[in-house]
C-alpha cells in the first residue's frame, strides 16, 4: 500500500499521467490518510498546526467543512460496508475490476461511489472522472442527492446525475450517478469510455438488460485500458458467487461476511455504544407468516396490516410491497378511505406512493413531514414516532407504498416494518407472436430478503409476510429472472451493431440471450431496413441508433421526414415514450374523466387525440389545474414535453429536416399515418366480423379495442374501422390493443416490405393484402392515380387550417 501520491520521481503504480498542479487542500491529503478514513481529527505527521487547518478544507471545492458534514460522517462510519474502505483502495491499486457484495442497506451505494472519488482524486484525476451506474433512474437522482449531502458539496456541480430527459451534471462533474441504459448509450459513441477512470455498477443484482450488457462490456474495456481504468461491481450476496464463478479468479472479491468491523481511532468509545444497536438493526427483525383467506385481496390485506401497526402506537414507519404501481395506488386510496375513521388520539398516516411513474416525486420519500411544524412532541426525522411520551401527538407515520422498486434503490430512514405480499407484475415479451405478456408472478428468495432488509430502524424490526412458510422455502426461486431473456431484444441488437459486434457470440452476458429472441430481433430490423445485406447497420439504421426511441418509432420518426409530418410525429413518439398521459380513476368517476377526454379525441384515431391533448397542454401554458380537471397527468405530459425537445434536437444535430407544424392541414393525417405505418407495419390488425374483434395479422392472436379509445368513447360512437394500426398489444385479462388510429390497407401494402407481406401467417386480411398487392403490381394500377389519390385526397376528418397547434376533431 502506498502511503502518499506518486511522486514524479518514484515509480508509479500505474504508468506517469499528466498532473496538474495541486493546491493547497490536495497536498495536505495523502493517500494514507484516504485509506485510513481520516480526513479531519486525526494528528498530521509532524504536528503542524497549520496542517491541521488544511484538513478542514473540503478537497473538491476549497471550502471548509460545515458540521453536517462531520455529523453524516459519524453516520456514515457506522456503516457495516465502512470497514471495507481500507481494502477496496488498495485494490483498486493494483486490480481493474473488483467485486463487492453487501445485503441491502448496509451503505454500498452511497460509501463506494465515494471511496472511488478519493482514489481519482489521488492520481488528480488524470485518469478521468468516476460515474455510478443504477437500473432504475430514480435512484440515481435519490442517490446523487445523498452523497453530495454527505460530501458536503452542491448538487450540479462536483456531484450529480444523468438520467432520461433530467441531466444536472456539467463537464467538471467528478460523480456521475447515471441510468445504466443511458450509461451503455455513451459506450456507443465512446466505446473506450475515456472520460471515466473508475466506473462502479451498481445493484448488478437486478440484472436488467442494459446491466448485463455492460457487465460485459466493461470486462473487455478493462482489458484494453489496464493501467488507467478500474471497474467496482456491487451487487446483493445471493448473486456474488455465481458472479464471482464468470470474471474468473483474477477478479478479487470483498464481502462482508467475516468482516471483522474496527472503527476509526478516537470513536471507539461512540461505536462500543452503538455495537447492540446495530446488531438489532442488522438482526433483530421477526418474520410473521400471514397467509390470506381465499378470495382476500391482497391489496385490502396490506392496508389492514398497515392499520392493525398504526393502532398499537409504536413508533416506526412502515413499507408495503405491491405487485405494481397500480395497486400502490390504489392502496393508498384504501388507506385514505380508512383514515377517516381512525381515532382522534392518532395522527392522520402520511401516504407516500413509490415508483418509477412517479418521477422526481419519489424523493418525498426522504423529505420531512411538511406538517410536522408546530407539532409536539416531534420525534427524529430518523424514526417518525406515532405518539409522544408526554407532549402528544408527534411526527405522522410515513406508510411507503412500493412495487419492487423499493427492494434495493431506496433506503429509508426509520423503516421498522415491512408489509411484504410476495408479487409482483412482470412484463414477459414473446418473441414468437411479437407481443407482451403481463404476468403477477410469485417473487425469487432473493427479493424476499431484499424486502425484508429493508428494515432500517434501531428497534426491532417486523417483516409481515403475506405468503405461507412453505411458498418461501419451496416454491420461490433462488434469484430473478434476467432481463435478456424476457425482453424484446431490437434495440439492444440495434445499439451492439452500433459497436460493430455483429455476431452476438462476441458480447459476454452472464447468461446469454435466447437464439429465437435474437433472431427475431434481427429479423424485425431487417424489415425496418436497419440492416443492409451483409447484416451490418444501413444508414437508416445508422439514423435510428442516434434517436433514443424503440425502433418502430425511430423509423416513423425518420419517415415523417419525407412526408412532411415531423412536427406531428415528434409529439407522437414523445407522448408514446412518456407514461401514458390518462390518469387512472376509480370505477365511480370513469363517466366524469371519459366527458372530459371526449372534447379532446380526434376522428382519426388515439394518435391524433396525443396531438390534440399535447397542442392542448401546451395552449394551457402546462397548467397543472387544467390536467386534473382532464383527469390527465401534469407529470407525464411535463415529461413529453422534455422528449420532444430532446427529440427535435438530435434531428437537428444528424441535419434531418424538420418540417413545420401542419396539423388541421388537408392530408396531413393521412400522412402522419403513412409515416407511423413505416414503423409500424408489423402492428396491424383488421376486424374479422364487424364487431370489433380485432385478429393482429402476424401471430393470429384475437384482441379487442381499449375501453378508453377514441372510438370507444366518442358520442355518437362511431363503428369499429376495419383496419387499425396500434402501437400497443399486451396478453393480459383484457387482451386490449392500445393507442389504435384506422388505415387503409391499400397503404399497408404500398409501405410494407414486400417480403413481409409474403410471410405472414394465412387468415381474410392476408388474402386482401395479397389481392391488393397484385393490383397494384398491374400496369393499369402502376399509374400515380391509385396511391397518390389516396394520399392526398383521402383527407377525410384532416380538417382546415393553417398548421395551428389548436385541437382538432
Amino acid at each position: 500500500m502506498m502511503s502518499s501520491p506518486p511522486a514524479k520521481n518514484s515509480p508509479d503504480p500505474l504508468p506517469p499521467s499528466p498532473r496538474h498542479p495541486p493546491s493547497a487542500a490536495l497536498e495536505s491529503l495523502s493517500l494514507s490518510s484516504l485509506l485510513s478514513g481520516d480526513t479531519g481529527d486525526g494528528d498530521v505527521a509532524g504536528g503542524e498546526e497549520e496542517g491541521m487547518g488544511d484538513l478542514e478544507v473540503n478537497p473538491y471545492d476549497g471550502l471548509p467543512f460545515s458540521s453536517r458534514y462531520y455529523l453524516l460522517l459519524g453516520e456514515r462510519q457506522q456503516f457495516p460496508v465502512w470497514g471495507l474502505k481500507q481494502s477496496l483502495l488498495e485494490l483498486l491499486e493494483d486490480h481493474s475490476m473488483v467485486l463487492l457484495s453487501a445485503p441491502s442497506g448496509g451503505g454500498k451505494s452511497t460509501q463506494v461511489p465515494q471511496w472511488c472519488v478519493e482514489y481519482a482524486l489521488s492520481y488528480e484525476f488524470a485518469h478521468g472522472l468516476v460515474c455510478c451506474s443504477q437500473p432504475h433512474s430514480p435512484a440515481a437522482v435519490s442517490l446523487a442527492l445523498r452523497v453530495a449531502d454527505e460530501m458536503d458539496l452542491s448538487l450540479g456541480l462536483e456531484v450529480g446525475y444523468k438520467v432520461f430527459h433530467d441531466d444536472s451534471c456539467t463537464p467538471d462533474t467528478l460523480l456521475r450517478f447515471v441510468s445504466d441504459t443511458l450509461l451503455l448509450e455513451e459506450v456507443m459513441s465512446d466505446p473506450l469510455l475515456r472520460r471515466y477512470g473508475v466506473v462502479v455498477l451498481d445493484e448488478v443484482q437486478e440484472r436488467t438488460v442494459p446491466t448485463d450488457v455492460l457487465l460485459g462490456l466493461l470486462c473487455d474495456v478493462c482489458r484494453q485500458r489496464p493501467d488507467n481504468f478500474r471497474v467496482v461491481l456491487l451487487t446483493h450476496p445471493t448473486l456474488a458467487s455465481r458472479l464471482a464463478a464468470f470474471l474468473g479468479p483474477s477478479v478479487p472479491h470483498l464481502s462482508l461476511d467475516g468482516l471483522d468491523f474496527k472503527p476509526p481511532p478516537g470513536d471507539q468509545e461512540d461505536c462500543e455504544a452503538d455495537d447492540e444497536n446495530k446488531a438489532v438493526r442488522m438482526n433483530a427483525v421477526q418474520i410473521m407468516y400471514r397467509e390470506l383467506l381465499s378470495g382476500r385481496e391482497r391489496v385490502s390485506a396490506a392496508c389492514q396490516v398497515v392499520l392493525d401497526l398504526h393502532r398499537r402506537g409504536e413508533e416506526g414507519d412502515v413499507i408495503v410491497f405491491l405487485a405494481s404501481a397500480q395497486e400502490t395506488e390504489e392502496c393508498v386510496t384504501l388507506l385514505e378511505k380508512e383514515c377517516v375513521a381512525l381515532s382522534p388520539q392518532l395522527r392522520p398516516l402520511r401516504l407516500l406512493p413509490l415508483h418509477a411513474g412517479l418521477g422526481g416525486l419519489t424523493q418525498r420519500v426522504y423529505e420531512q413531514d411538511p406538517d410536522a411544524s408546530g407539532l409536539k412532541g416531534t420525534s427524529s426525522p430518523g424514526e417518525n414516532g406515532l405518539l409522544g411520551a408526554a407532549g402528544g401527538p408527534a411526527v405522522r407515520r410515513r406508510v411507503i407504498l412500493s412495487d419492487s422498486l423499493a427492494e434495493a434503490s431506496f433506503s429509508v430512514p426509520g423503516v421498522r416494518y415491512v408489509i411484504d405480499t410476495g408479487l409482483q407484475l412482470k412484463t414477459v415479451y414473446n418473441p414468437q407472436i411479437r407481443a407482451n405478456s403481463q404476468i403477477i408472478r410469485t417473487i425469487s428468495k432473493q427479493q424476499a430478503d431484499m424486502r425484508t432488509q429493508r428494515v432500517n430502524s434501531q428497534r426491532p424490526g417486523l417483516c409481515v409476510r403475506l405468503y405461507p412458510q412453505s411458498l418461501y422455502e419451496g416454491g420461490m426461486v433462488e434469484a430473478r429472472s434476467p432481463g435478456v431473456g424476457e425482453e424484446n431484444l431490437s434495440h439492444l441488437v440495434l445499439l451492439l451493431k452500433r459497436l460493430d459486434i455483429a455476431d452476438m457470440g462476441q458480447c459476454k452476458f452472464l447468461d446469454r440471450p435466447a437464439p429465437e429472441a435474437l433472431m427475431q430481433a434481427l429479423e424485425d430490423l431487417d424489415y425496418l431496413a436497419a440492416l443492409d445485406d451483409d447484416g451490418n447497420l444501413s444508414e437508416v439504421g445508422i439514423i435510428m441508433s442516434e434517436l433514443p426511441l424503440e425502433p418502430p418509432l425511430a423509423k416513423a420518426l425518420i419517415a415523417a421526414c419525407e412526408y412532411d409530418c415531423v412536427d406531428e410525429l415528434l409529439t407522437i413518439a414523445a407522448m408514446l415514450t412518456a407514461p401514458s398521459c390518462f390518469l387512472t380513476v376509480d370505477p365511480s368517476r370513469e363517466e366524469a374523466a371519459v366527458t372530459q377526454w371526449q372534447a379532446l379525441m380526434h376522428t382519426e384515431g388515439d394518435h391524433m387525440t396525443l396531438i390534440n391533448i399535447y397542442n392542448a397542454f401546451m395552449e394551457y401554458n402546462q397548467d397543472e389545474a387544467w390536467c386534473n380537471t382532464n383527469f390527465l397527468s401534469h407529470v407525464a405530459l411535463r415529461l413529453a414535453v422534455v422528449i420532444r425537445a430532446e427529440l427535435l434536437e438530435v434531428m437537428l444535430r444528424i441535419e434531418l429536416p424538420v418540417s413545420p407544424p401542419a396539423f388541421g392541414c388537408k392530408g396531413n393525417s393521412t400522412n402522419i399515418k403513412r409515416a407511423l405505418i413505416s414503423g409500424f407495419f408489423l402492428k396491424v390488425a383488421h376486424d374479422v366480423d364487424g364487431s370489433g374483434n380485432y385478429l393482429l395479422l402476424t401471430h393470429r392472436h384475437v384482441a379487442h379495442l381499449h375501453p378508453f379509445s377514441s372510438y370507444c368513447c366518442r358520442q355518437p360512437r362511431p363503428a369499429p374501422p376495419p383496419w387499425v394500426l396500434y402501437h400497443e398489444f399486451t396478453i393480459s385479462c383484457d387482451n386490449c390493443i392500445r393507442v389504435v388510429s384506422e388505415v387503409h390497407p391499400q397503404m399497408l401494402v404500398e409501405l410494407a416490405p414486400q417480403y413481409y407481406l409474403g410471410n405472414l401467417p394465412s387468415s381474410d386480411g392476408k388474402d386482401l393484402l395479397m389481392e391488393l398487392r397484385g393490383c397494384l403490381k398491374r400496369p393499369s394500377c402502376e399509374q400515380e392515380g391509385p396511391s397518390d389519390g389516396y394520399s392526398r385526397t383521402r383527407g377525410h376528418g384532416d380538417g382546415v387550417g393553417g398548421g395551428s397547434r389548436s385541437v382538432q376533431h
